[in-house]
């Protein structure tokens, strides 16, 4: 029996509708808009489908999120001067002994959402002050390699070590980290299974190995490919951290996070991923993933995290990423290691 078709179009209403108006579910996730606005607009461009937005819009959107000190003096006062999540954040609900409101905090996550946007609709990043922003990120690197998000203090792990990578990568300047420093934390993340926890000692995790992998490779510490290569020259396990990733590829056809958990939609992005730079993605059962993804299609376009559960934003964002990575028709090619089309990673 032939399987059922990826609904393009669907997909692509699904996003301009998010694209004009999110619906009161994401109430919550307000401080996080730059993120959702990330999944929409790289969304529409591995659709194809980019020409449907006002680019002009989003950037100037985009641009009134980043931080700046206020005078010259504030540029060595420890603040990181990245992109707010939101307008929302822009603004500290806590007033300063003068009754003034106190500026609000940029992140890390949000700055990569932000660069990714600007480069997907051919921004030259170039424009942006990105000695400020660099010099300032500097600030959240820890001893140990590991990154916190904001500079006020907060977990540090692989998600940001990926963040401070790839926002040095796409600005084409590596002065905002440490490079040897955030090579050994991630090295160091590694376990005995040959998976990597988001933190030295954690339980191995699909979204903590892509996090590792694809900051090593931008770094430039890891060659892609490198089971064509001579394996026991590479900085990690390869052999045992190979086996890993095909481990998670369940009955279903779709891949788990974790050991003895249900197969995720995300996850045929987090793990597909770090395959396809090791060079093993070819040993993925792809129709079986395929049929997978297809049960957690929605009929109205989207994807759920599950089959049967309602569309979300998120999962339909690495659906997209997923079906791009199986090279379905129509889609535009991914570049993994950003998170975003080729055609955007290298600015054509």
């Amino acid at each position: 029996m032939e399987s059922e078709p990826f609904e393009r179009e669907k997909h692509v209403t699904f996003l301009e509708m998010m694209y004009r108006l999110l619906p009161h579910q994401y109430q919550t996730q307000e401080i996080n808009r730059l993120t959702l606005a990330y999944f929409v607009v790289s969304g529409l461009d591995l659709l194809r489908a980019l020409h449907r937005i006002d680019k002009d819009a989003v950037a100037d959107w985009v641009l009134s999120l980043q931080a700046r000190p206020s005078d010259s003096d504030q540029v060595n006062n420890g603040q990181f001067y990245g992109f707010y999540g939101s307008r929302s954040s822009q603004f500290s609900p806590q007033d300063d002994n003068n009754g003034a409101s106190s500026s609000g905090i940029s992140n890390l996550a949000s700055t990569y959402c932000a660069l990714a946007i600007l480069k997907i609709i051919g921004y030259d990043l170039s424009s942006i002050d990105s000695e400020l922003l660099l010099k300032s990120m500097r600030n959240l690197q820890q001893p140990d390699g590991s990154f916190m998000p904001i500079h006020t203090g907060a977990e540090t792990d692989l998600r940001f070590v990926y963040c401070a990578a790839a926002i040095c990568h796409m600005l084409g300047n590596w002065s905002g980290m440490d490079k040897e420093r955030a090579k050994e934390y991630i090295i160091n993340c590694q376990s005995y299974d040959g998976g990597f926890g988001l933190t030295p000692g954690a339980e191995s995790h699909g979204g903590a190995i892509y996090c590792g992998i694809t900051s090593l490779r931008l770094m430039g510490f890891l060659e892609e490919d490198v089971l064509s290569k001579n394996v026991s020259s590479s900085i990690v396990n390869v052999p045992l951290l190979l086996v890993w990733c095909l481990q998670r590829q369940a009955g279903d056809g779709g891949f788990q996070g974790r050991p003895n958990k249900p197969s995720d939609t995300c996850y045929a992005f987090w793990i597909a991923s770090v395959l396809k730079i090791l060079g093993g993605h070819k040993l993925i059962d792809q129709n079986a993933l395929r049929g997978f993804l297809i049960t957690c299609q929605s009929q109205y376009g989207g994807f759920s995290k599950f089959p049967g559960d309602l569309p979300d934003l998120y999962h339909s964002y690495y659906g997209f990423t997923a079906f791009s990575l199986l090279e379905e028709p129509g889609l535009n090619p991914l570049c993994v290691e950003l998170g975003m089309t080729d055609l955007a990673a290298i600015g054509i």
